[in-house]
């Protein structure tokens, strides 16, 4: 026996309207995620980063433990805030995180950038940074491995 009639056309109807439900939603989140997404996979320069701290315009946090900070060095004017704890202290109140890291809580729509050895850790910060609303966060690949090099190499040829 053959199905139709109006319970099937509703039916056909119904499943129509969820499909391009669905569909819409896929489309609004691309479009809303367009410049969002972008921002997401901006990666800071050697350069960029020096003309931003130049700039005091951004906070950067150096996520490496604090051992390898105390071991090799760090990046200048960086605020040393281990991957493990990122999360807890963006979340922190402003008294807290002031008196934990001696350095002003950022908002929420502050310029970040993190870094860290390499950029692997520093990725994961951002990930986290940008589902807690820092939507202004970056991270420097590079990480201290390329400062480091592009330090030495500027002070080789200044004398």
């Amino acid at each position: 026996m053959a199905l139709s009639g109006p319970l099937l056309g509703g039916a056909r109807r119904a499943v129509l309207r969820s499909a391009e439900a669905a569909l819409w939603g896929l489309k609004s989140i691309k479009g809303s995620c367009h410049n969002f997404c972008t921002a997401i996979f901006k990666d800071v320069t050697y350069k960029e980063l020096k003309n931003l701290l130049n700039s005091k315009k951004i906070m950067l946090i150096d996520v490496r433990e604090t051992w390898e900070i105390v071991k090799y060095g760090k990046i200048p004017g960086s605020v040393n805030i281990p991957l493990g704890e990122v999360g807890e202290a963006l979340q922190m109140n402003p008294k807290d995180f002031k008196e934990k890291y001696n350095e002003v809580k950022p908002s929420k729509s502050d310029s970040l950038v993190f870094s860290c050895l390499a950029g692997v850790r520093s990725k994961k910060a951002l990930d986290t940074a940008i589902s807690l609303g820092f939507n202004s966060a970056q991270h420097y690949a590079g990480g201290w491995n390329e400062w480091a090099t592009h330090e030495f190499s500027e002070k080789k040829h200044e004398n």
